[in-house]
């Protein structure tokens, strides 16, 4: 008995859950109404393990980054214990910010009045709260999501109850260790604010089947959407393998040592559910950061990643602007091609439309929507709830 959920009517999840050959799309409304976002936030999103920083971007005690999650202000801190920690940014006194953008500190003092934090969370400093009867500077300690570091990456999540991160994408893992992402180094970050849904960009970055179209004389000349393809998977990921047209590497840098010749040419797109998306290919990772910000409104931050060596490279500099300007072009095109497809979603006409079997990896991502969007609901997690705060 196919299951119903606000906004989707049961014969539209029903055409989506049908095997990949006979499948649609998802409906308009997963994209459109906010009752569908709404319900996304709080069985997906703030349940799921979301990438926030490198740790070379935070490589230094007192380096933090600020952030945004869905209006929850955090940052990412590495104390001065060497502990890296994702912590609220709001203050335990009035909730005035302690801090924005990035930098190093030794000491959180809020602006509002002065109250201090060191880079652990724990409040050290009060000014004249004498008289304050139980109040105790030991007792306050910010509020932390709980945190993993998976192949470089700082990952945060809201659910105290959440599984751990790397044991449903171990295959995944070894599927990429040679490309060594632990050892890569952000050298480059592009940012773009777009008018729609999260899941319009992350549908475009799955499938090679338009590079036929919108990337025609950019990527299909190098990977032909033909012969593109998605490997089964055995947890929540998918893998878009587009092998390279010719034998030649492409231009740039050296690939890894570690690399065998074909995955030193092909391109692969991939994406660990929600939406944690790399691009990788040689010895380059893109690393698409997505933020969504409501229904129809997302914020992108692309992250350019090389070896740490090859970054003290001589020229790197101006390679690396290079490759900026390659990865700005071929996102301009995608702009363009998701701009199209959010004002035909937002037509009163527009239905659901078959999916291509070279769009596997949508199909495989769609299960895992549903699943989670049908799981039984549960109350929003709380991590306060689990940590120190107000006292």
């Amino acid at each position: 008995m196919t299951k119903t959920l606000p906004g989707l009517t049961p014969e539209e999840i029903g055409r989506v859950r049908r095997p990949l050959e006979e499948a649609y799309t998802l409906p308009p409304a997963a994209y459109l109404d906010e009752d569908v976002y709404a319900r996304e936030t709080d069985q997906i999103l703030r349940k799921s393990w979301l990438p926030l920083a490198r740790i070379d971007q935070i490589a230094t005690p007192g380096d933090f980054i600020s952030l945004d999650l869905f209006g929850q202000p955090v940052m990412v801190v590495h104390g001065h214990d060497g502990e890296v920690r994702v912590m609220s940014r709001t203050c335990l006194h009035r909730a005035a910010l302690l801090a924005d953008g990035t930098g190093n500190r030794k000491l959180f003092t809020c602006p509002y009045h002065a109250w201090s934090y060191d880079t652990s969370g724990q409040l050290v400093r009060a000014p004249l709260m004498d008289g304050a009867e139980g109040f105790s500077e030991s007792g306050c300690r910010l509020p932390q999501l709980r945190t993993e570091i998976w192949e470089g990456f700082i990952l945060a999540n809201f659910d105290p109850d959440a599984a751990t991160f790397a044991p449903p994408v171990e295959s995944y893992r070894k599927y990429f260790e040679n490309f060594r992402l632990a050892d890569m180094k952000v050298v480059h970050t592009l940012e773009f604010d777009s008018d729609w849904n999260w899941k319009v960009l992350v549908e475009n970055f799955m499938e090679a089947y338009h590079h036929i179209a919108t990337h025609s004389e950019t990527f299909e000349p190098a990977y032909h959407a033909r012969d593109s393809r998605v490997p089964d998977n055995d947890g929540p990921w998918s893998i878009l393998h587009m092998p390279a047209a010719h034998e030649e590497l492409p231009p740039g840098l050296p690939p890894l040592e570690s690399v065998e010749d074909w995955q030193a040419r092909d391109l692969f797109a991939t994406a660990i559910f929600p939406h944690f998306l790399l691009g990788i290919q040689g010895s380059v990772v893109t690393w698409y950061q997505v933020f969504p910000q409501g229904a129809g409104k997302l914020h992108l931050k692309i992250h350019i990643c090389v070896p740490a060596a090859y970054s003290e490279m001589e020229g790197f500099d101006e390679i690396a602007e290079g490759m900026a300007l390659m990865v700005s072009a071929i996102h301009h095109e995608d702009i363009g091609a998701n701009d199209l497809v959010w004002r035909g979603l937002n037509a009163p006409m527009t239905r659901q439309g078959r999916l291509s079997p070279l769009e596997k990896a949508i199909w495989q991502y769609n299960q895992w929507w549903l699943d989670q969007m049908e799981a039984p609901r549960r109350p929003r997690p709380n991590p306060a709830s689990r940590g120190t705060g107000r006292t």
